[in-house]
């Protein structure tokens, strides 16, 4: 080796060192590329279940109103209007008697009264608003009197009939027996306008008195008398108006004026009750 190299000697192989180091760094390392979501998210998400809940919203609300009813506890319908107060109805699958609760009208077919003053307006109207009609029916108190007739108020069209008949002036508030009820203050209230208006009843002075109305007040349809006698010794028609037990005065006269209207097969007065025995009038 030349003299003048070795001093250098060593500087060179520093530098060739170098020249590998920086050529082992600049190498080209590859890159893993990172894998596409697998979950992702529409960018409508929010939006689509926000109109679900838009959909869903009328629905609850029809749904709730349909569940809304009528005044009343069960459902019936109107097959008779025996006069102002008193019809018959089609309930739970059979035929009832009912009395109208808290009202009394003038009246039409009592057996021992002549035809009173509005009796006639009162039956006309419990006629046009009920006959044929679906009602709904509801209870207050016992649900049946000494009759064994029901006993509860009548609505129509969401409006209660009894009361009606108070505002028509066609009733007078009456048989209170079993307080409180349900409906009375109302009752009362409507009671009180037609006095104030003079509406029917109350258009006759002294005519309605705490025990119903004065006797002598008679309308121009009169009733055959009580006290005639038909067919068999009976004191009343059996084709005519309706007869309760209360009319007669034994087991014995309801018995026969029962099977004269054509009991045991037929009972138009429902004389015989729910037992349908064919004895009626048992507790006389």
């Amino acid at each position: 080796m030349s003299s003048w190299i070795r001093p250098f000697r060593g500087l060179i192989v520093l530098l060739l060192l170098s020249i590998s180091f920086l050529t082992g760094c600049t190498e080209t390392q590859p890159v893993e590329e990172e894998p596409e979501s697998q979950t992702e998210q529409p960018p409508d998400s929010e939006e689509s279940a926000s109109i679900e809940k838009e959909e869903e919203a009328p629905l609850e609300k029809k749904s709730k109103a349909s569940e809304e009813k009528q005044p009343g506890d069960v459902d019936a319908t109107v097959t008779n209007v025996v006069d102002g107060d008193t019809i018959d109805i089609q309930i739970n699958g059979k035929e009832e008697r009912v009395r109208l609760l808290l009202v009394d009208t003038p009246e039409t077919v009592h057996p021992d009264k002549p035809v009173q003053p509005f009796g006639p307006e009162a039956s006309d109207y419990a006629k046009e608003k009920l006959s044929g009609k679906d009602v709904r029916f509801e209870y207050d108190g016992p649900k049946r009197d000494h009759y064994d007739r029901l006993l509860g108020y009548v609505w129509i069209n969401g409006e209660n009939f009894n009361q009606q008949l108070l505002e028509k002036g066609f009733a007078r508030y009456a048989y209170e027996y079993d307080p409180p009820y349900v409906h009375s203050a109302s009752m009362k209230n409507a009671e009180t306008r037609a006095i104030q208006e003079e509406k029917g009843i109350w258009s006759i002075d002294g005519y309605v008195t705490d025990e119903g109305f004065r006797e002598g007040e008679s309308s121009s349809v009169e009733e055959t008398p009580a006290s005639s006698t038909y067919a068999g010794g009976l004191p009343y028609d059996p084709q005519g108006p309706d007869r309760d037990c209360g009319d007669f005065s034994s087991q014995e006269e309801a018995q026969a004026f029962y099977e004269a209207a054509g009991g045991p097969a037929q009972d138009p007065h429902r004389l015989d009750g729910h037992d349908q025995d064919g004895l009626v009038c048992e507790s006389l």
